[in-house]
């Protein structure tokens, strides 16, 4: 394979600008991360592949805004595979799709069991693709060559899986629903703002306790300002493990938090002044949080049963329905409707099961036109046989 160059100049930007919009055909592209070593999200590397124009490695910190390449391909197919995980990075940097087709997505649609780039490429163009370079630190700084060329090849081979996959939607009459699936894609919500971020540390509901749970709420927020402050994973400076080992230890000094060996991390104890603080601050706050989160999220359906079981039996046996229509449709269940979506139409139905209204109560909820079509009559049927006694199903099956 041959070498390739990073680009991480604006000469050279505007240099493969031309290149690329000389080119014919939808343009790949692929961005790369430094997920676990770096706070933030930010593209370390953006790959782009046209036919007639050749591959392209671009370094975004040294090449800035990519706002020009944007206006001159937006309006062009873009392919990606899982466009959702790489829409924000790219997004940052000025590149903002208007029309893609996701490799990924669209091998879920075909009910492919696997649907990694690797495994994809592997069965539909027979290319065994390497992916030993996945998880690397692509922040690292030069790139070694072997991770250029993993890179490059991602980029490279879209093309022609784009076009194998587009073949086989055809005959699988689900062409409309990919487009349908992409166009949500591009104007989907990515990045959801968390209430109450911290409740994510991992162990928490195993922490007992408000002025503990104070504690763990400090520590992970004293953390996640340093992590953001140093661009470091926060997980890289002290482990979830460790805070809320501290947060159920509540240790009565700075040196008993130093003896802990659970609290462990890089910065665990170059940083001990800063999570002291954090534990004495939630051993005095006045803001003590509640035990369990509030917010919108409905209750675990495991508790559907005792809370609302009205609830709980239009969910079962809504979700029974869409099992069967899933395998008859050959489509991952979460693809034809997504779990959240089900579960809160069968939390608050309309007023009237019809299939028009639970279609309109699944549009509110941003069910796509196929999924409505596809499934509103299957969960209207099944909400209202949920809520028959024995004999009423008896006298309605007669």
């Amino acid at each position: 394979m041959a070498d390739h160059t990073v680009i991480d100049t604006r000469d050279g930007y505007h240099r493969a600008l031309d290149l690329i919009v000389a080119g014919e055909g939808p343009i790949a592209v692929d961005a790369e991360r430094a997920s676990g070593f770096r706070y933030s999200q930010r593209a370390y590397l953006i790959q782009m592949f046209r036919r007639g124009s050749g591959t392209f490695l671009f370094d975004p910190p040294a090449v800035g805004r990519f706002d020009e390449l944007n206006d001159a391909i937006a309006g062009d197919e873009w392919v990606l595979h899982a466009a959702t995980q790489d829409l924000t990075c790219l997004r940052e940097v000025g590149l903002d799709p208007v029309s893609i087709f996701d490799t990924e997505l669209a091998a879920r649609l075909l009910g492919l069991p696997r649907v990694g780039l690797g495994t994809v490429v592997e069965e539909l163009l027979g290319v065994h693709l390497a992916k030993e370079h996945s998880a690397a630190d692509w922040s690292t700084r030069p790139l070694p060559e072997p991770w250029l060329q993993y890179a490059a090849l991602d980029v490279e081979l879209l093309p022609d899986l784009r076009d194998a996959i587009a073949g086989l939607l055809l005959e699988a009459g689900k062409t409309d629903i990919a487009r349908q699936e992409f166009a949500d894609e591009l104007t989907r919500e990515l990045v959801v703002p968390r209430h109450e971020p911290w409740r994510r540390l991992s162990g928490i509901h195993s922490i007992r306790g408000l002025r503990n749970l104070a504690a763990a709420r400090e520590l992970w927020l004293s953390r996640d300002a340093l992590a953001q402050q140093l661009d470091v994973a926060p997980g890289r400076l002290v482990p979830d493990a460790s805070l809320t080992a501290a947060a159920k230890a509540m240790p009565e000094s700075k040196r008993a938090l130093a003896a802990m060996r659970e609290f462990t991390g890089r910065a665990s104890r170059t940083e001990l002044d800063r999570w002291w603080g954090a534990i004495e601050a939630g051993r005095t706050t006045d803001d003590l949080p509640v035990l369990r989160g509030t917010g919108e999220s409905l209750p675990p359906p495991r508790a559907w049963a005792d809370r609302n079981p009205e609830a709980d039996a239009r969910l079962k046996a809504a979700r029974a329905a869409l099992g069967v229509l899933a395998e008859e449709l050959s489509l991952p269940l979460e693809n034809l409707l997504t779990p959240d979506t089900l579960r809160r139409v069968a939390w608050a139905p309309p007023a009237d099961v019809t299939p028009s209204a639970v279609g309109d109560a699944l549009a509110q909820h941003g069910a796509r036109r196929w999924q409505i079509e596809a499934t509103a009559q299957s969960i209207a049927q099944a909400f209202v046989e949920s809520s028959q006694t024995p004999g009423d199903a008896s006298e309605a099956a007669s």
